[in-house]
Parts: C-alpha cells; structure tokens; sequence
C-alpha cells in the first residue's frame, strides 16, 4: 500500500514538475516573441510617420500585429493593449494583438492541467477499487496460509475484486467447515478405538485364562478340553467383530464422500476432458482418441464423473504402455456405458475382481507411487449416483467401463 502512494505522488509530482517547466519555457518564448514583433510593427509605422506620412495613408492590413492607431485620450478606454507614442507634437495609441503562441500555448496549458486533474482521479480511483481490495486479498492469503479460518474477509464494493473475495471468504468457510468436521470425525474415531480396544481386553482376558488353565492341565476329561477350545473359539470371533468395526470406522472417511443428486450433459463433461488431457496426451506423445457420441441427459453428479473419469485417464496413463487411451460409447437399456481403454495391460485376469477393493494394487503398479484408492473412490462415487463402475482386459488392452443412467 504504501509503495503504490509513493508511486502515485511521485507520478503526480513529475507531472506538475513538467507542467511547470512548460509554463515557464512557454512564458518566455511567447514574451519573448511578443515583444520583437508587435514593437517592430509599430517601430515601422513610426518612421512612416514621422517621414510625414498621414496615418490614414498608412495600410494597416500590411502589418500583422498592429491593428490600430488613434489619437491617444487618457479618458477613452481601449478593447485591446495598446502603447503610446509620440510624433511631432501629438500623442498617438497604438493598438495591437497578442501573438498567436500565447493563445496557443494557454489553451495546451489547460489540457495540461486537465490531464494532472485526470491522473489524480484515476490514481485515487485505483487506490480504492484496486489496490486496497488487493491488499486485502493478501492478508486473506496469509491468514489462511497461517490456518486461521475463523475471521471473515472484510467486504468489498469493488465491482473488480469483491466478487473474488467473496469467492475467497466462501473458501474458507468451506475449509473452516472441512477441518472443524475432520475433528469431530477424528474424536469419534478416537473415542470408538478406545471403546472397542477396552471392549477387547474382556475375551483377551478369557483367552489368556483358558491358555494358562490349558497349559497346567487343570482340564481332565475331553469334554472339559472340548468346552475351553469352545469358549476360545468364541472369544476369538468376539475380538474378530472388534478388528471389523476398528476397520470400518478407519474406511469411514472414504465412505463419506458427497455426491449431488442432479443431472447433467454427457457432451459437456466430454468436452472438460478433452479439453483437459488434450495437450497434456500430445506433449506425452499418446495417442487420445475421444468417439463422437450424440449428447443426452445423464442422472449424476457432473463434477464427480469427470473426477472418475480423470482418475480412470490417470490409470491408463500410469499403468499402459503409452501408445493409445481411447474413449468410447455403447448404449445398454436405460444407460449410457463411458469405455476408457488403454494399450498394454500387465494385469493378470485373476486381480480383475479384487481392483476396486481399498488399498489393492495390482501386479503391474512397478515403480509407480500409489495408494491403492483411486479405483476405490471411483466405485463408491459411482454408486453412490446409482451407477456402476467394472474392468476388463480384452485383447491385452485394459477397459474401464462406466454406467450412468439416462434420464
């Protein structure tokens, strides 16, 4: 803020600075100029005169600053300058115009000075609607850099930038909102671990009993050993629901994830992707084939099949040989089928199944960094739009088949 007003004062500064230099130069020639030749005209004049030319002889029109000459009355008044001189024993005024330059160099003066007044108004319209809302935006920046969440973007009438903090403060209520979520499920999560792993030292506790009692002998009879490796058996399928619901609520996170139930254009999502992986399949020499397909209404989420169909490219492009991803379309009933395929599968036929389990990685991930969820997401994000998601090999290519419901 403080760099844009030393900026702007010294904009201005330099501006007045040149229009008084102008001035000042201008001021000179024009009096310098005014002087040598209206006083030449009348130097001229004079001389004819007092050679004993009568005035009247005298053509004014052959002089082009002297405009009149008159017997000089100390009580008239004169419409323009004039000076006095003597001849012989009379008095004489004459009247004279200003030089052209000084009309000419008043009125650049003006536009001078209207463009100083210009300058100044666009420098303080900049400074409010501009700049201010722009250092605003900073700080924003920096307090959610520093994850502070909680104070609101002041507003801004700025019809340039208050759009954009508005964008801005809705952001970070939506992360406000994301973290104070995470924590709650967080201290759930926390809480149900706690439970269950205290709820699990109860049959840990019979187990370790039956083991010890097992170990001394104290059971005689089969039917004694019979009924310990009965309440052992239970007691292990006990802590086996246990581990289950530990791993659910550790799945949780990725089970949440939001879908809109609307409805959205198939072109249009086809166009963001192409749009999308377009230049990036070029600059990685693949060949990216999108099959023209006549648009419909699809039921779904439009953001959340371009992430899948984004995570399906992401795959093909990871996990292919990198000659050809392709895109097609195929029409079943009431559904749409969105095929993504690639060259060069390394998957066996047995991993097929287990691909959309969390955490699964297939045989030809190599060297690639991974999770094991992306294809995880895809499927519940798919269902969760009443869709369906299923893989293939046919022919050594890899195929990704979406379904999505027409409306």
């Amino acid at each position: 803020m403080s760099k844009y007003r030393k900026f702007a004062w010294g904009f201005i500064l330099v501006e007045l600075l040149a229009i008084i230099a102008f001035n000042v130069y201008g001021y000179r020639e024009v009096t310098k100029g005014h002087n040598s030749l209206y006083k030449v005209d009348i130097h001229r004049i004079t001389n004819r005169m007092e050679k004993g030319e009568d005035i009247q002889q005298i053509d004014l029109n052959e002089y082009d600053y002297v405009v009149g000459v008159e017997t000089f009355d100390p009580n008239q008044s004169y419409p323009q300058e004039y000076e006095v001189h003597q001849i012989g024993e009379k008095l004489y005024a004459f009247l004279y115009k200003e030089d052209k330059s000084a009309a000419l160099y008043r009125v650049t003066d003006i536009y001078l000075g209207a463009v100083l007044f210009l300058s100044i108004f666009l420098l303080i319209y900049l400074d409010r609607k501009m700049i201010r809302p722009f250092a605003n935006m900073n700080e924003l920046a920096m307090e959610l850099a520093k994850g502070n969440l909680a104070t609101p973007v002041k507003q801004e009438k700025s019809k340039y930038l208050g759009r954009f903090l508005w964008g801005m403060d809705m952001l970070r209520e939506t992360l406000e909102d994301n973290r104070r979520r995470e924590l709650k499920l967080l201290k759930e999560k926390k809480t149900l671990v706690l439970s269950l792993s205290h709820d699990i030292k109860t049959p840990l506790s019979a187990i370790d009993l039956y083991s010890k009692a097992l170990r001394r002998g104290l059971y005689d009879t089969p039917e004694e050993r019979e009924k310990v490796c009965q309440g052992i058996e239970n007691n292990i399928n006990e802590i086996k629901g246990y581990l289950s619901e530990i791993n659910q609520a550790q799945r949780e996170d990725f089970l949440s994830l939001e879908v809109s139930d609307g409805e959205f254009y198939l072109m249009e999502a086809v166009e963001n992707i192409k749009a999308f992986y377009g230049e990036k399949m070029q600059r990685l020499h693949i060949d990216f084939a999108v099959e023209s397909v006549k648009d419909c209404l699809l039921k779904g989420d439009e953001a959340r099949v371009e992430e899948v169909l984004q995570n399906a490219i992401e795959n093909a492009i990871k996990y292919g040989d990198g000659k050809r991803i392709s895109i097609s379309f195929k029409e079943e009933e009431d559904c749409k089928l969105i095929e993504i395929c690639n060259t060069g599968c390394g998957l066996k036929e047995e991993e097929i199944p287990n691909l959309f389990d969390s955490f699964y990685r297939g045989s030809n991930v190599g060297n690639q960094e991974g999770s094991g969820l992306g294809l995880y997401i895809c499927k519940e994000l798919m269902r969760a739009m009443d869709g369906e998601i299923f893989a293939q090999i046919m022919e050594g290519d890899f195929v990704l088949t979406l379904v999505l419901r027409k409306l």
